[in-house]
């Protein structure tokens, strides 16, 4: 994995940019499960794909493992880390999103099961299932001043 800038990040400020990303891989099966090596080495990546750019703010769920994924962006950017509940429904967490950050780049980590219904309540877009065997999607959602989306997905 390398630390390539996946997909483009947008810095205009009359922009907000959603980057939405599953955790890294997980230990094992158990309900809240740390980051494999690999998973830490994927965390790292991500913050190194990141270097450079103003986040504004960074999400994960309640679970170590989305956390784990997010925190060495946020030491790199002293941003704490807002927890959500993986349990609460994508339109209004989109919602929330959308008038908390409605400038800047956001970071968003979830689950393979909550992934496709974030990006798609934030852009309005459909987003295709995510595969539990699947950690590299890296989405990037950039809303223009009058709430238009453009998806970019790639991997990390």
């Amino acid at each position: 994995t390398g630390a390539t800038r996946p997909g483009p990040v947008a810095a205009d400020t009359a922009t907000t940019t959603f980057i939405v990303v599953r955790h890294a891989e997980k230990v094992d099966a158990s309900r809240d499960p740390d980051l494999s090596p690999a998973g830490r080495a994927r965390a790292q990546a991500l913050a190194e794909s990141l270097e450079g750019r103003e986040l504004v703010a960074i999400h994960a769920t309640e679970f170590k493992r989305t956390g784990q994924t997010v925190a060495p962006t946020a030491s790199a950017h002293a941003l704490p880390v807002v927890t959500y509940a993986s349990t609460q429904a994508a339109a209004e967490f989109a919602a929330h999103l959308k008038a908390a950050h409605p400038r800047g780049i956001v970071l968003i980590a979830g689950h393979s099961n909550t992934v496709p219904g974030i990006v798609e309540a934030i852009s309005g877009q459909p987003a295709a299932e995510m595969p539990e065997t699947e950690y590299d999607r890296y989405t990037v959602i950039v809303l223009d001043a009058g709430g238009k989306a453009r998806v970019f997905v790639s991997t990390y």
